[in-house]
């Protein structure tokens, strides 16, 4: 079908304000809606209230209108603009509740406006816990025994038949908003009543627990021809109970079988059918029993979500561009793969390598917030990471959301003056907590089996599996020492290899041979042990990719040999692995991303990043964007000329820049994360563009900053810096109580406190050095 010609201008709404459960991912759908929707030749009208936003650019829509997302406003901006047609699939929540308000008070009648990529009948039925349940039970899929509470006296009735635990779920909310996990009846009755407040359209659904099975995610895509594609399966590696935003999740799926995950597959047709999203995206959640492999249907989002945004950066398959595509009459077959420049959309994406989501909290800003995850979200940002095994991609995870953790380290280990005894880890991992892996693996390193972990998590073996082959690589290294630096083995073989392979970071590794960073990397590049980077690229290499989108891997090199007959076939040997990286010989600058967002540096650094990449652009340098975070614009594979999905760690960085050998590296756009690393890559002879690194360190390091306004003789207020304890307690004495300290090199007010006694100060010394390493 050919795009429609009865339609002439298009309202899209955004996402407003970014919140808990509703970022930037927004953001990333609304830029990719405008682009291709002016591309193909409609005038864009665009209402959208964060001006932090690339959306809100003037270039990006027609018109933009930077004003509060509600019903009334809406409706004369519809009343100004007389639109033909609204898109409310790109602006998450928000925009979803204020299209179906202004459909139901006949505001998109009265102005013939029409509702595109999702009509109001599968609005209403994907979003009504309601009419959803009576959906799955006509088309025969099973769902959780509930029942829908319009009052507390309702919610009581209810509340005898599925009896406790019980999950409450608010209507048309997001992120869990207003729901939870009730235990007893004070908890029912508290949450009840939240729940009520919380939905626009005061309706509760009253749930049986499912916590503890395991949670799927199926992104699913269908046209008005009635085609229909799965574009990834994602796993949470939390079992339900963690709202999916909180929870740690892996694509594709790891522990489904073929036949369970056809199951699912068939039972996503069904639903995006009989809901009648017959126009774009959508995110449809399943929950398995482990016990019998019961299948339930937790859920489904009409429109492009946080998952969309992951899956898209996980298989490369633009979910919001096609998803704009398909909203104006386009079929999916119709709709060309950027990527492939030779498979149209219809064609489902098969990727070769494991990507995995880390949440990011912010629970050091709140040490008095209940740190206990649930089914409301907590967490303010996410990082992603690709490797070629679950272990690499793991570890490359961890260390790519910047909590100066660059593995499953003990806890122990950081918390010093804490004897975690085997006790105190049994209740970490049964209580689901952002910090829930860590203990698990100090689990390991207690003694404790898969089994009585699986019993107190009910994380499924597969992972813990995996996790335990981590800890058992560290006593690998950690039995070797310094001797995992030498020579001695071939390097195919070599103990070092084996480590990387895993994904353990050269500053992981130090740590457990206590040598240096430097000491580790420099015996490894001269075994040749160096990771190769390898495309994103939708097929599985069955084609050829014209994008470059591109992740790191130490896998073992494969060469293919002579077989019987006249056959060949792969087998492991010697060398190097094949790089797909394929640099050229253009002027080029790498810009550093901001990595995940966390409160103090969120959406506004990738705007300035996104900004440079088009600016360096239009002045015929070729870009190259390193970044980790899946919710923004910057990880478009089409903002930068290439694009490393990679962790914003020195070494990580630092082999790129190798590979790529770029004119400069440009640090200062991407808030405090790239900026860390200016020093350390100028003295490893990389050159920073822009403001220099002596520049940067004088005016992040407190002590220079100090000296540098006292040479200039300029008033500042009484201070003194401190290393260790002692001198803190020194300097405060001297300034006298209270005093406020904080550490060099933070953001947001990150670690900054007030004392007021000796005591609060030492306390607080010892939780800086975490916030401020290596000063």
């Amino acid at each position: 079908m050919p795009k429609r010609t009865d339609i002439k201008k298009i309202l899209i709404i955004g996402a407003g304000p970014i919140v808990i459960g509703q970022a930037c991912e927004f953001d990333y759908s609304g830029v990719q809606a405008c682009k291709v929707l002016k591309e193909e030749g409609y005038e864009i009208v665009l209402v959208n209230s964060n001006p932090a936003t690339i959306m809100t650019d003037p270039e990006m829509a027609h018109r933009t209108y930077i004003e509060p997302i509600t019903p009334a406003v809406v409706e004369k901006i519809i009343e100004r603009e007389r639109p033909d047609a609204l898109l409310p699939t790109m602006g998450g929540q928000t925009a979803l509740n204020t299209a179906v308000a202004l459909a139901e008070t006949g505001v998109l009648e009265k102005y013939k406006v029409e509702l595109i990529g999702a009509k109001l009948p599968a609005i209403k039925k994907a979003e009504d816990r309601e009419l959803f349940k009576r959906a799955m039970e006509a088309i025969g899929l099973l769902v959780p025994k509930s029942g829908f509470a319009t009052s507390m006296e309702t919610a009581y009735e209810i509340l005898e038949q599925v009896g406790f635990p019980t999950i409450l779920r608010p209507a048309f909310t997001l992120g869990g908003t207003g729901g939870g996990i009730a235990y007893n009846r004070e908890e029912f009755t508290e949450l009840i009543n939240r729940g009520l407040d919380a939905s626009p359209v005061h309706q509760v659904l009253v749930e049986e627990s499912v916590v503890g099975w395991k949670e799927y995610e199926l992104e699913v895509m269908r046209d008005a021809k009635d085609n229909v594609v799965i574009v990834c399966s994602i796993e949470n590696l939390d079992p339900m109970g963690i709202h999916t935003g909180d929870s740690i999740t892996v694509a594709p799926a790891q522990t489904l079988t073929d036949k369970e995950y056809q199951i699912m597959r068939d039972a996503s047709l069904k639903i995006i059918r009989e809901i009648g999203v017959d126009t774009g995206g959508s995110n449809i959640q399943f929950a398995v029993d482990p016990k019998n492999g019961r299948m339930i249907v937790i859920e489904m989002n009409p429109r492009v979500s946080r998952s969309s945004a992951l899956a898209s950066k996980a298989t490369g398959f633009p979910i919001a561009k096609f998803a704009a595509k398909l909203a104006v009459g386009y079929t999916l077959d119709e709709i060309l793969n950027d990527i492939t420049k030779a498979t149209p959309a219809s064609f489902e994406p098969t990727i070769d390598y494991v990507v995995t989501k880390f949440p990011r909290f912010a629970f050091e800003k709140f040490p008095q917030a209940d740190a206990t995850l649930t089914t409301q979200m907590k967490s303010v940002g996410e990082a992603m990471s690709i490797g070629r095994t679950f272990k690499e991609s793991l570890q490359k995870a961890l260390r790519s959301l910047e909590i100066d953790r660059y593995g499953l380290e003990s806890r122990r280990e950081r918390d010093g003056d804490i004897e975690h005894g085997i006790a105190d880890i049994r209740q970490k991992i049964s209580v689901p907590n952002w910090e829930r892996l860590w203990y698990i693996a100090d689990g390991f390193r207690a003694g404790m089996t898969v089994d009585e972990i699986f019993n107190l998590s009910k994380i499924d073996p597969w992972f813990l599996h995996q996790i335990k082959q981590i800890t058992d690589m560290e006593m690998e290294i950690k039995k070797n020492g310094a001797s995992i630096l030498s020579k001695g083995t071939p390097a195919l073989d070599h103990p070092l290899r084996m480590a990387k392979e895993y994904g353990f970071s050269d500053r992981r590794i130090a740590k457990l041979i206590t040598a240096t960073e430097d000491a580790v990397r420099k015996a490894r590049t001269e075994m040749g042990i160096i990771p190769v980077f390898k495309k994103v690229d939708t097929c599985a290499a069955e084609f050829v990719a014209h994008t470059p989108y591109l992740y790191s891997t130490y896998e073992k090199p494969f060469f293919r040999v002579p077989g019987p007959g006249a056959g060949s076939q792969e087998q492991q040997g010697q060398g190097t692995a094949e790089c797909e990286a394929e640099p050229t010989d253009r002027k080029k600058v790498i810009i550093l991303g901001g990595g995940p967002n966390r409160i103090g540096q969120g959406i506004e650094f990738d705007y300035c990043c996104v900004h440079a990449a088009f600016a360096l652009k239009d002045d015929g340098c070729e870009t190259i964007m390193v970044n980790c975070n899946p919710e923004t614009v910057s990880t478009d594979y089409d903002t930068s000329d290439r694009l490393y999905f990679e962790p914003l760690t020195l070494e990580d960085v630092y082999h790129i820049i190798e590979r790529e050998k770029p004119m400069g590296v440009i640090v200062q756009f991407g808030g405090q994360t790239p900026l860390k690393l200016a020093v350390p890559l100028e003295r490893l002879g990389v050159r920073i563009l822009g403001t220099s690194p002596d520049s940067i360190d004088r005016a992040e390091d407190r002590k220079r900053f100090k000296e540098l306004l006292d040479r200039l003789g300029l008033r500042q207020a009484e201070s003194g810096t401190a290393v260790s304890c002692d001198e803190a307690v020194d300097a405060a004495n001297s300034i006298g109580y209270p005093v406020m300290v904080r550490p060099s090199y933070v953001l947001g007010g990150r670690a900054m406190e007030i004392v007021y006694d000796e005591e609060s100060i030492r306390n607080y010394m010892t939780r800086a050095v975490k916030a401020s390493p290596d000063r």
